[in-house]
């Protein structure tokens, strides 16, 4: 059962990962609904996964940002960055009550009003050909917030973007480009906690390349599919599923 429960995890996290649904959020429920929850060391290893995931379909993308660390480009990133880090170094003393899933509900639909207005937005504005810094800034901004249960990373700062006028196809890059520094900043931490709990690792090995495996391949499909919704502005589904889980997780 164990090599089942990781293999669910990976293929959990590489779809909502990406996904306008919220990874940590459904971590959350299946840690309560199933009582399948990951430990820090397969917490990274499922991090690393979509880490590569972004990596291989954004590969000219972090190509382009090693050869020119100071190019435009990443300079928008590094701008990107920085408010999500001081908003969540804030945040930190109501993270862990957070993940208690008392408010998890809240979240699930702030996520869904989020993609209903950028979805309506998006359609009828005019957006700028180029990512602007302030544009940046601002989805740095909701990226932050996303570090609460049910509130979705790509969803809140795809939203963002889009409604801050933001061209389409940029902003669901960018949104993926900005999960690159953010998922490596969770692996130091979480690689410390490891260090400075002296936690053992114990877990199957099979099981782990196998959640491994899903999580990459579902991170990597789930990263195209919402490429291409987002050129399209179609979040309606989601929002709606968004809204149904909300309610189940009331109910149960």
């Amino acid at each position: 059962m164990e090599i089942l429960f990781l293999v669910v995890l990976g293929i959990v996290q590489g779809l909502t990962e990406f996904l306008p649904v919220s990874s940590s959020g459904h971590l959350v429920l299946l840690s309560r609904w199933f009582g399948i929850s990951d430990s820090l060391f397969v917490s990274i290893i499922l991090h690393l996964a979509t880490l590569l995931s972004v990596v291989v379909v954004l590969r000219k993308e972090v190509f382009q940002f090693i050869r020119h660390p100071f190019s435009d480009g990443s300079i928008k990133l590094y701008l990107a960055t920085i408010p999500t880090c001081i908003i969540v170094l804030i945040l930190m003393p109501f993270i862990n009550d957070a993940f208690a899933g008392a408010s998890l509900w809240i979240c699930f639909i702030i996520s869904a009003v989020l993609l209903i207005f950028a979805d309506y937005k998006s359609k009828r504005k005019t957006a700028s050909k180029e990512l602007s810094t302030k544009q940046a800034i601002i989805m740095g901004i909701a990226q932050g917030f996303a570090v609460f249960p049910g509130v979705s990373r790509s969803g809140s700062t795809i939203s963002a973007g889009l409604l801050a006028g933001a061209n389409k196809e940029k902003t669901a890059k960018f949104s993926f480009m900005m999960s690159i520094p953010i998922i490596l900043l969770s692996l130091v931490m979480e690689i410390y906690k490891i260090i400075h709990l002296g936690q053992a690792v114990q877990v199957n090995a099979v099981g782990l390349i196998l959640a491994f495996i899903f999580a990459f391949i579902v991170g990597v499909l789930s990263i195209k599919i919402m490429l291409k919704l987002t050129t399209k502005a179609n979040f309606r589904w989601f929002a709606i599923y968004l809204v149904l889980i909300s309610i189940l997780s009331i109910i149960f």
